[in-house]
Parts: C-alpha cells; structure tokens; sequence
C-alpha cells in the first residue's frame, strides 16, 4: 500500500511539473517570438544601434533625439549607416563655439556644404534619402541635382537682433534650405514656390511634402507658414524641444 501510495505521489507531482513545464513553455513562446521579430526589424527595438539605412520604426524617433547631445554616438551611427563624412576641427568661443563640426561628404548642397553638428548631418541625410528624393521622383518624375541652402554658421541672436535668445546657427545646429534644383533643370524655391497655383501646383506640393519629411528627422521645422522671416526658406535645426519638436 505505501508504494502504490508512494507512486499515486510521485505521479501527482510529475504531472504537476509538467503542467509547469507547459505553461512557462507557452509563456516563453511570445517573447522568443518578439526577440526573433525585434532581430529583423531592429527599427523597432530601442536597444539595438541606429542605423540610418533601416526604414522608421517605433524606436526610431527615441533613438534620433539621443544623437542631439552626444556628437560621439551621432558619428558612430554615421560611420554604421556608412555615410561618408569629414569631421573638422573646433572652432568659435563662447555662445558660439563650435566643438562638434560635421561634413557630408556627398551631399549634394549648394553652393556649398557646410560644417554643421552631427546631429543636423545625420537628419540631412535621413531627410534627403527618404523625404526629398522620393518626392522629387514622385511629383517631377526627375531625380534630384541639388539642395540650395542660405548657411548653417552665423554667430548670431534670434533674428539678428542685439539681446536675447541665441540662434541655433551661433553653434552650427541649424541649416536653411531655399530651393531645389532637379536633373531635368527644374527649379523649386521656397520664396517663389510655395504658393504655386494658390498653393495647390506641383511645385507648392512637393514643398510641403517635404517640409512634412523633415519634421521627422529633425527637433524644428519653420517654413513659411510660420513667420514673415521665413517665406524665403526652411529652418530646420536639432535643438531639444520636448516631445513632437515644432513642425510648422
């Protein structure tokens, strides 16, 4: 009697772990699932590294604002995404310096390509492949020649004025874009453009698709629907300004 008493025993508790066993088994299921999706998708996990080639994900904008204040991590990402790049030298003192001064190598700028902050390189760049390219082609059927741009560098107040807040542009965080030039010599601008056909003409159109690009890649976006001061040009600069930045 005590060993078949013994067995009933150990048979209870046998099947007992085995239903454990089954039960962690069906609860560790979703999350080897969602570790295996997250390794194909890593736009989508916040700890996996940024790589500007992968398309947007859920994690994509966090990862975006860490660039802002570490210019270490913003040219490490450059370096994985394999975006050519110069890194210049600091320059400046005070509330202009300029410690951290970045070069895209093949963007296609002009007149020039200016030294900004790592953290607006890397949003040029995301906002060139995936915002203005994609628009050009799409509204134009021709490729993109050139970006033309008003600076980024200008040891500067807010507006020019004698006091008062400093401008992004006093440390290189902001770049002004004035037009577009396509392959097929079709030129866009911002002062002339915006509002083609009352705003609703091709060129109007793709001005506002990608000003609408650019609000995700970097912290402000200032168009002319913002100010007098901006009906010539975009601003677009990496200073932190709370969550959702300023899209305008």
């Amino acid at each position: 009697m005590k060993r078949g008493f013994a067995a009933i025993t150990l048979g209870k508790q046998a099947f007992r772990y085995d239903r454990i066993a089954i039960g962690l088994m069906w609860l560790a299921a979703p999350l080897l699932f969602g570790a295996a999706w997250l390794a194909m998708h890593p736009e989508h996990d916040p700890r996996a590294p940024l790589d500007l080639r992968d398309p947007p994900g859920w994690a994509t904008e966090r990862k975006l604002l860490a660039l802002r204040g570490d210019p270490e991590l913003c040219r490490a990402v450059l370096t994985r995404s394999k975006v050519a790049f110069t890194m210049l030298p600091p320059q400046g003192e005070g509330a202009c310096a300029r410690p951290d001064r970045v070069v895209l190598d093949d963007i296609p700028l002009s007149p020039d390509r200016p030294p900004t902050s790592c953290a607006v390189s890397s949003a040029l760049h995301l906002w060139l492949e995936r915002g203005v390219k994609p628009a050009a082609l799409e509204t134009f059927g021709s490729p993109l020649a050139s970006i033309e741009h008003y600076g980024a560098f200008s040891c500067r107040r807010l507006y020019g004025q004698s006091d008062g807040r400093w401008s992004e542009h006093a440390t290189g965080n902001a770049i002004d874009i004035a037009g577009f030039l396509l392959e097929d010599d079709t030129r866009i601008s911002v002062l002339n453009d915006w509002q083609d056909e009352g705003g609703t003409g091709d060129k109007a159109r793709f001005l506002r698709m990608v000003r609408e690009h650019a609000c995700d890649s970097f912290a402000t976006v200032l168009s002319p629907d913002y100010n007098a001061a901006h009906g010539d040009h975009f601003h677009f600069d990496q200073q932190d300004r709370g969550f959702g930045g300023v899209c305008r």
